[in-house]
């Protein structure tokens, strides 16, 4: 029998509607279950595996040079007296044109993942708000965004002092006003340790094993062998604060004589040991480089394998300073290798300059005359 027309149309209108229903079902169908099985895992979490246990020892330090290896073993098993709560790096600025080293020395140490804590110890003064409506000068107002900085992005705590004597004389040293004693005034951690400016850590590492280590004097200064002095003075101090060591020193010092140079000279002073077993140093000096051994100095290695580099040169005011070029190169060490490790350290600490403070070197402006100004180098201290 023949369909007709009509009737065909109407079969295939049926089998449309049909397909569709079922089509329209079956996504419903499917949705359903996406509900219930996201109800459910609500209601009946999937337990997971707990996660392995990594010592933050060794994962901070994957990869290092084979050298590290002794550090990395002993402290993952040597804390520090009382833990890492009770030890600190401090930083005691007393000029804004040292602020930005310190940030950027902590800024490092945040990277590494060093487990002490950090302190910047600073005048009281900066935090004085102008009078009249005045404006901040703008060293003591960058002074002010780096230290905010410093506590949001670097873990650092921010200790404000105030002068040790009053500014009874015309010209009174920073050291006067605010002595490395103050390092002492530190009661709650029962280990500090201060760096002198302006340096570049290049491993936090072997700076750590301080904190773990025995000492028998309660001050203790480490020095490098310089070129340019048989017995340097310490470019870091690790000290154990406390009330009776603060009393002491303080009775032993001259009457109104606070420079750091007087109470470095009642300071233990030993030079930075070098494991030469693991390749590794403790404290290098940018001036001490051009007496290394020429033929076994390895640029790469000095890289790798030192923990703090304290820069000061004869001729170059500070890494902070735009200093001439021809001056620039008279510092610099004769050997090849020496040299190369000598420039990467001033450009690495003028590269985290601009990266964590966002500044430019300073400007240097030495005085022409025997009574000309200081210059825009003195007024950033």
């Amino acid at each position: 029998m023949l369909l007709t027309s009509s009737q065909i149309s109407v079969a295939i209108s049926s089998t449309v509607v049909t397909i569709f229903t079922f089509l329209l079902f079956l996504s419903g169908y499917v949705l359903q279950q996406q509900t219930v099985r996201s109800i459910q895992a609500v209601i009946h979490p999937k337990i997971l595996p707990p996660a392995p246990t990594i010592n933050p020892v060794f994962a901070k330090h994957f990869g290092r040079p084979p050298g590290h290896g002794f550090y990395e073993k002993y402290l993952a098993s040597n804390r520090p007296k009382g833990g890492w709560a009770k030890v600190a790096y401090v930083q005691l600025v007393r000029q804004h044109i040292e602020v930005c080293g310190t940030i950027t020395a902590f800024a490092q140490l945040e990277k590494e993942e060093s487990m002490a804590q950090r302190i910047i110890m600073y005048p009281r003064e900066w935090d004085a708000q102008p009078q009249d409506g005045a404006k901040l000068a703008p060293h003591v107002e960058t002074s002010r965004r780096l230290l905010r900085e410093a506590a949001k992005h670097y873990k650092v705590m921010l200790q404000p002092i105030e002068p040790n004597v009053q500014r009874t004389r015309s010209k009174i040293t920073p050291e006067e006003l605010y002595p490395l004693t103050n390092l002492l005034a530190l009661h709650y951690y029962n280990r500090v340790l201060y760096l002198k400016p302006a340096g570049l850590i290049l491993d936090p590492t072997p700076l750590d094993l301080l904190f773990t280590l025995p000492m028998d004097s309660p001050i203790l200064g480490l020095s490098a062998p310089t070129s340019t002095s048989e017995h340097p003075p310490p470019s870091i101090l690790l000290l154990q604060p406390s009330k009776s060591t603060y009393k002491e020193l303080s009775s032993l010092l001259p009457e109104g004589a606070y420079p750091d140079t007087e109470i470095l000279n009642l300071i233990h002073v030993e030079s930075a040991p070098r494991e030469k077993e693991f390749h590794t140093r403790l404290l290098a000096e940018t001036s001490a480089l051009d007496a290394e051994n020429v033929a076994e100095f390895n640029a790469t290695e000095f890289l790798e394998m030192t923990g703090y580099v304290h820069i000061e040169d004869p001729g170059v005011e500070g890494p902070e300073f735009d200093v001439p070029r021809p001056d620039f190169v008279r510092a610099m060490p004769s050997g090849k290798q020496a040299r190369k490790a000598w420039e990467s350290v001033y450009e690495r600490y003028r590269d985290a300059r601009r990266d964590v403070c966002a500044l430019d070197l300073a400007p240097v402006d030495r005085p022409v005359d025997e009574g000309g100004g200081t210059g825009m180098a003195e007024e950033l201290k």
